[in-house]
Parts: structure tokens; sequence; C-alpha cells
């Protein structure tokens, strides 16, 4: 008896406290070409937005950042870090094979801290990089088990396929298979949710557009050939640094592409026809999972949790689609570290908020804490190895609060290189109007740049240069402006930080 009121007392207080759901949704290789994001920060140039009117539609009721960063751009590095809220050299995952559990630390993730809080946790798709990159999607993270999809119609010969609509009843595409289980799950958590018994933490990672992109033929009705167009800067940036630079073999790895001769080097192109045909099966695999999404979010209205559900929605990092000539991620360029980032707050966010400030996505974890209304999380620490429940970021509810706070004024990304033998790092600072890159030595033993060793640098001027084809770090007339930007990379991240923020941590 004593046990049974112990669990009703804890179980009210739960509903006192106001706790909220949370629905957290990932898609791969997204870059922000949506409508919500138009104006100066979209990607690229002279290029039309996509076809999304439901996740243009959450935005609209959402905090949505416009100027949202990853930390690196590589799916398992990135995803990492936004769900531990701790930046590379900190989880120590550069790669798609190292675990952070492994070789960073012990590191509590969004979805374990919401567990061990009472919440019901359930996982599908793509939501930490599969295999042995996340020990097979974490297990400590999940309350429930865990669903990957089965990646029916997809193959190496291929990096694009329309698959006819009758085909795909018996043999569902893998992000159909996610979006029903999500549906069923929501069903499933909906009682004890709406009783105020277990709130739950639900996230649904889909996998398009990654390549290959596959999709339902109907769907590439929204691209017509001749609205598709190639990008304006088929050409690596003036003055870059071959260390910069990817052979952009991801797609290469597609016997297709490999058909085309296409080798990748600086200043080499895909045929005209292929570049349209790559541009526009992406859209089309945006928009099929935009509808995706859409139904995801109708049964979460459908079932009366959308009152006091937070929607979170990210993309792991952005992707080029042959802007400089490249294709994919893999660098520190604009078009790579630049993501969608939004969260709809029920109560706080219902008309829609629009923010430009600088920010990063170690902000989520802090930020998506914080709106479900569960005890906060401290900043970590300058060595947080053996601290399992920190973050490395900012929340984002004072941009609800108050639009014009005093904020960051930058954003940092990494990516590792190796030159000449050794490892290199390409840490790089985003402001208001610049980009800048130092590649510097980095010693992986204490996971730590060797200043000192710097192999090459780069700086862009968005204000004039938004899509980075000139690197001006040689200029004579950027000369301050560089060093002062070198001063303020080398500070790091919490030399950025409001007070606010240091406030509610461990500090500087």
């Amino acid at each position: 008896m004593k046990g049974l009121w112990i669990f009703v007392i804890v179980n009210i207080l739960a509903i006192s406290k106001g706790r909220k759901n949370v629905l957290f949704i990932v898609m791969d290789d997204l870059r922000p070409q949506l409508g919500a994001y138009n104006g100066p920060y979209f990607p690229g140039s002279g290029q039309s937005q996509m076809h999304t009117p439901n996740i243009d539609g959450l935005a609209s009721k959402s905090l949505l950042l416009k100027r949202a960063y990853v930390q690196q751009a590589l799916c398992s590095p990135s995803r990492a870090s936004f769900m531990t809220g701790r930046r590379p050299d900190t989880t120590h995952v550069y790669d798609l094979h190292t675990y952070f559990r492994s070789v960073g630390g012990n590191f509590t993730t969004i979805p374990q801290y919401f567990k061990s809080k009472g919440y019901e946790t359930a996982g599908m798709g793509k939501i930490y990089h599969p295999g042995v990159a996340s020990n097979n999607n974490d297990p400590l993270s999940w309350s429930m088990p865990y669903l990957r999809g089965d990646h029916n119609w997809e193959d190496k010969n291929h990096s694009w396929k329309g698959i006819p609509d009758s085909l795909l009843k018996d043999k569902p595409l893998v992000d159909k298979q996610i979006a029903d289980y999500a549906i069923s799950t929501l069903q499933h958590l909906a009682p004890a949710a709406k009783s105020g018994h277990k709130p739950f933490f639900l996230a649904v990672g889909f996998y398009r557009p990654h390549l290959p992109f596959v999709f339902p033929q109907s769907f590439i009705h929204n691209y017509p050939w001749s609205d598709v167009h190639v990008p304006d800067n088929q050409f690596a940036p003036r003055s870059m640094p071959t260390i910069a630079w990817t052979h952009s073999n991801e797609l290469w790895s597609y016997q297709d592409i490999k058909d085309t001769n296409f080798t990748g080097d600086i200043n080499t192109t895909l045929p005209h026809a292929t570049v349209i045909n790559l541009r526009r099966a992406y859209y089309t695999s945006v928009s099929w999972v935009d509808s995706l999404i859409g139904n995801v979010l109708a049964e979460l209205s459908r079932l009366g949790l959308d009152s006091n559900t937070v929607v979170s929605f990210v993309g792991d990092h952005g992707w080029k689609l042959g802007e400089h000539g490249a294709w994919a991620k893999h660098t520190n360029f604009n078009v790579d570290t630049h993501a969608p980032m939004m969260v709809k707050i029920p109560g706080m966010t219902d008309k829609g908020i629009v923010s430009e400030k600088l920010t990063e996505f170690v902000d989520l974890f802090p930020t998506l804490v914080e709106a479900a209304g569960v005890s906060p999380v401290p900043l970590c620490p300058e060595n947080s190895a053996t601290v399992s429940v920190c973050h490395e970021g900012q929340s984002l509810i004072p941009l609800i609060k108050n639009p014009n706070i005093a904020w960051k004024n930058a954003s940092f990304s990494q990516y590792p290189r190796r030159h000449s033998h050794h490892d290199i790092m390409g840490y790089t600072i985003t402001t208001e109007r610049y980009r800048y890159t130092e590649w510097v030595r980095f010693n992986k033993p204490t996971y730590k740049p060797d200043w000192n060793t710097v192999v090459n640098s780069e700086l862009y001027d968005h204000q004039v240069d938004p899509n980075e084809n000139i690197n001006k770090v040689h200029y004579h007339s950027q000369s301050n402006i560089k060093m002062q930007l070198s001063q303020q990379l080398r500070a790091g991240w919490r030399d950025t930080l409001p007070s606010s923020a240091i406030s509610h941590g461990f500090g500087r």
C-alpha cells in the first residue's frame, strides 16, 4: 500500500509540474532550402524553395532558427554532438565508426535524460548513426524497442530512383515504415500521456534525403525539369586551400556516377543533365518525407496531444548540391554546416517566432529540457569527461521571451583532415558577417589543437559573398578582421556566451 501511495504522489507531482511530451524529428542531410528560410540565409543563389508545406506549417508555429549551425558536417559526429549537447572535441567523435561512450565518456543523451525523469522514450529510424558508431542506436536512450526499418529498393548502382507507387504497397520505402511506426507508437503512448500517468519522448529519424534518393514516382511532379537549375557557382572558391576540399566520394560510390567519369577533383563538374537529375531527385525525396511528417503531425493532433507536446525538427547538417562543383557534406563550407532547426512549444510559439541570432545544435538539449518543464541541465565544466549530465550550448527559451536579448556572437564548427601524415583539424567560427577557418595540427591523444602549427586558413565575407566564392584570408584589407577572428576562434565558444548562460552552469 505504501508503494502505491508513493506512485500516486509521484505522478500527481509530475502533472502539477506540467511536464510536456516531446516529439523529436530528424531528417538526414537536409539543407535549409525551405520556404520558411526564404531570405538572406537561404542556401545557394537563384534556387527555388522546395515543396515542403508540412515543415513550413510547423515552422509557422515554432521558434524558427534561421542561423543554426551544426558542430561537424557529418552524420555521426553531428548526431553524437547534439544528442549529448557536447561538442566533437568533448565526444571525441569525428567519423562514422566511433561510439561516444567508448571514447568521450558515459554521457547522458537527450532521450536518456528524459527517461531518467520518468518519460517513456521510443526511437525509430536514424536518430544516431546506426551500427558500431552508436552500439546499435544507443540502447541506454530508450525504454521501448527500437525500430530501424528495412531499406527496400536501395542499391549502389543508382544514386536516385523513382519507384512506381503501385509497387510500394507490399514493399514500402523505409521512411514510410518509420512514419507508420511513429503513428502506431503515438497511439500506444497517448492514453498514459493524456492521463498524466507517463509523458513520452518520441524520436523519429527519417533517412531521406540521404543518398540514394529513392522516392515514390508520383512525387517528382512537384519539380518539372524546366524549374530545376544548376548552381551559379560550380567552381571552387578563389584561393581556397586544397585541405578545405572534399572529393565527393559519398556520391561517387554509386555506379551511375562513376559511369560519368566524374573524379570530384577541384574545378571538375558532373554533366549538366546529371546535376539537374540529382537536384530534382533530392528535392523530391525531401517532399516525400515532408508528406510523412505531415501524417505524423496530423496523428498527434487527432489524438489530442498537440496542445501538450513540444515538437522539435532538425536536419543533421547541410548538403552541397553541386555548389563549388562538389556534393554531399564533409567540409566547413556554410552550405554544409548551416541546417534547419525549429522548436514548437504550445502556448509559447503558437504565432511563430523567427530568430536570426547565431545558434548551434548543442543548444537543443537545454532547450528541450526547459521547454518540457523538467529539471534543467547545467553547463559543462572545462573537462566534463566524468560528468554524466551537462551541456555545452545555451537554452533557446530566452529568444522566445525576448528576441532582442544579448546573445552569443558566434557559432563554432570543425572538420578533420589528414595532411602530410598528420592529423589536422579545421576549426571554424561563423559570426554575423564572416566565416573564418584555421586548419591546425591536431593532437589526437589530448584532443586539442596546436594553434602554433597553422597549415592554412580561410576567410569569407558573407555580406558581399554569401556563397563563399572568394577566400579573402590573404587580402591586405582584411588583415585586421582576420586577426580579430583568429583571436575569437582560439578563445573558444565559452568566451562568446552571455553572462546569463554562464550563471546556469559551471562557468568558464
